[in-house]
């Protein structure tokens, strides 16, 4: 239905799925429409079940109440982050594609949270750097091109309250990040941002093994 974790073999993906709560309806069916529109290639860019119910377990956890996300693709994640908010909680998005994102309209719609989601089309540096002065937010949710990662890190880390959380996705970049011969633009770009959040003294990190790679980092 959706990328595994790509550390597990098949069975234990689906052990580790059918152990944990699982996706409703909405997200089921959100999957299998990406998919259909845009094939199994471009549908594995969506954040797999287990990384969804991962990331509203932890907004409920903090009690997130302002969540950012950069890259939306269809909107399956931002489902997932959403659901995680406080009462009142909102989600901004920040995309480039408004084929893919309508689509994810369709589905907060049917979810109930478009009242909470606001989508703004445009180069996500642009939309993050024209906030208003002294935005913070409780989450921040880092999936998009992934030479642009750094500069999204630089300009997120700022606007997270003390002890908020950021997340960024793929950075195992299907395992290429430890070999050395794979020197594409992403695996580069991927390598970069790790060693940029490694190095960040205002934040306290794990890279998991959940996915592509999940970097979760508090700030301090």
């Amino acid at each position: 239905m959706t990328r595994r974790s790509e550390q597990l073999s098949p069975a234990l993906h689906d052990y580790v799925v059918a152990h944990s709560t699982q996706p409703d309806e909405v997200l089921r069916d959100l999957a299998a429409e990406t998919a259909r529109r845009y094939g199994e290639d471009l549908a594995g860019m969506q954040i797999g079940p287990e990384q969804g119910t991962f990331m509203t377990l932890l907004a409920r956890l903090i009690g997130a109440r302002s969540a950012v996300e950069v890259g939306t693709f269809t909107g399956y994640s931002a489902i997932c982050i959403a659901r995680g908010l406080a009462g009142g909680g909102r989600l901004l998005c920040c995309d480039v594609n408004a084929e893919w994102t309508s689509l994810a309209r369709e589905y907060w719609q049917r979810a109930g949270l478009a009242g909470r989601i606001d989508l703004r089309l445009g180069p996500g540096a642009q939309t993050l750097a024209a906030l208003p002065a002294g935005t913070t937010f409780d989450l921040a949710f880092i999936d998009a091109d992934k030479a642009g990662y750094v500069r999204y890190w630089d300009l997120i880390v700022p606007m997270i309250r003390p002890g908020g959380v950021i997340l960024a996705d793929n950075t195992l970049a299907h395992g290429k990040v430890v070999d050395d011969r794979e020197q594409g633009e992403d695996v580069r770009g991927i390598r970069r941002f790790n060693e940029h959040a490694r190095g960040d003294e205002r934040v306290e990190l794990v890279l998991l093994p959940v996915g592509d790679g999940l970097t979760l980092a508090r700030k301090l």
